[in-house]
């Protein structure tokens, strides 16, 4: 099967290794990546990544010439796209753009010029509900109208296509996995011993943005009730919240407990991971979402999760987005912004070692089973075989 996979996320290699994994799977598999040659990233400024072309037998990455250097909807494709095409004839086509990508737009309307009869897919992270004027609505209905599968990040994702119209096959499952090789359980004697971390204390850590969605004050709010307990909080990560959580640990008298790092290599985060007794994700929806410019959020996946049961550190979590359906039965989830019901959650696990360990077990059998780049590999494959063995030739949604 040949699969040609779009998008400007895998210009960092560290995010190839799904697709790789995909491309060992089957003799016969072979996966061209198309990526941005010039791409700049978000929030770095006077930066512009220049992405080189990579063969490594059945995956290589393909640069191609590019319209919009920083808007992944906007992204289109130079001409040497055609040629590519022409080359490879892929039997599967993935722009993981969303519904109204043009990239994607332009992948449909080439795979019909060409004659190439490729199963159209995109992949999403949006997870809710909004409205769209014309053209854009215009533009988002002939993409679903022409797409014969779409693989959604999350739950509410999938719901969302659903109320748009869409009726064709949806998976769910997210566009990234862990690297189990990495994040391993692994202890850390004199990372522990140089923050100040004794072999009594419970360690509730977080990993990720100090931003109010993230629902830190609510994590903060739980632990200043809980005083009498032997707990350090480990902080990984920078926003525009630092400044009130110091206040709020200094009027609390708790300042001493709290260890906060500022955000490290991603192969330097499993190292802070495994110094936790506990991750929590206690992440608070924002405002709905009405129209594409409104302000609203909901958390998407919680990539941090899946990251801390790897390391079989029992995980808390909001019921926010996609959070409770990673857990599942294999952590602890409590209603989003209710500090005293996350309170109790720790309370079990600082007073219930055996039960911490049974959760960490298993959260790291849940992991390996569904969550390494290996396991969505095989996810995605026997996706794409059911689309291609599918006698309908294109999926009409009126």
């Amino acid at each position: 099967m040949k699969i040609l996979v779009a998008s400007h996320t895998y210009i960092v290699d560290l995010n190839c290794e799904k697709l790789r994994a995909l491309s060992q799977l089957e003799p016969g598999v072979e996966v061209t990546v198309v990526v941005p040659k010039r791409w700049k990233p978000g929030g770095v400024q006077n930066r512009i990544i220049e992405t080189e072309y990579r063969d490594e037998g059945t995956f290589r990455i393909v640069p191609v010439s590019n319209f919009s250097q920083n808007h992944q909807g906007l992204l289109t494709f130079g001409t040497d796209l055609i040629s590519l095409l022409k080359q490879f004839r892929p039997q599967i086509i993935q722009v993981e753009q969303g519904s109204r990508g043009l990239a994607y737009t332009q992948m449909i309307a080439l795979n019909k010029l060409l004659g190439l009869k490729a199963k159209n897919i995109f992949f999403t992270w949006w997870n809710l509900p909004y409205e769209l004027k014309l053209p854009v609505a215009l533009l988002e209905k002939y993409n679903l109208n022409h797409s014969h599968g779409i693989i959604s990040g999350n739950q509410d994702g999938a719901e969302v296509l659903r109320q748009r119209g869409y009726k064709g096959a949806i998976k769910v499952m997210p566009q990234l996995g862990v690297d189990e090789s990495l994040f391993t359980p692994k202890a850390q004697p004199e990372l522990a011993a140089n923050l100040g971390i004794n072999q009594e204390d419970f360690v509730v850590g977080f990993v990720g943005r100090f931003v109010q969605e993230k629902g830190l004050l609510t994590l903060l709010q739980a632990l200043v009730t809980l005083k009498n307990k032997p707990w350090k909080l480990l902080l990984l990560g920078r926003g525009e919240l630092q400044t009130e959580l110091i206040k709020i640990a200094v009027e609390n008298n708790i300042k001493e407990r709290l260890i906060l790092i500022e955000s490290v290599p991603h192969d330097h985060v499993t190292n802070y991971i495994n110094l936790m007794s506990t991750l929590v994700l206690p992440s608070e929806r924002t405002s709905k979402f009405k129209t594409l410019t409104s302000v609203g959020w909901k958390e998407q996946f919680g990539h941090v999760i899946i990251e801390a049961m790897a390391c079989q550190v029992p995980v808390i979590g909001s019921d926010s987005g996609e959070i409770p359906y990673v857990i599942g039965d294999a952590g602890l989830v409590f209603p989003e912004g209710d500090a005293q019901a996350l309170a109790n959650c720790l309370v079990q696990l600082i007073d219930k070692p055996y039960f911490a360990h049974t959760l960490g077990e298993m959260g790291y059998q849940k992991v390996m089973i569904k969550y390494t780049n290996k396991a969505l590999a095989k996810q995605q494959l026997e996706f794409y075989q059911e689309l291609v063995n599918s006698q309908e030739s294109w999926v009409i949604n009126k």
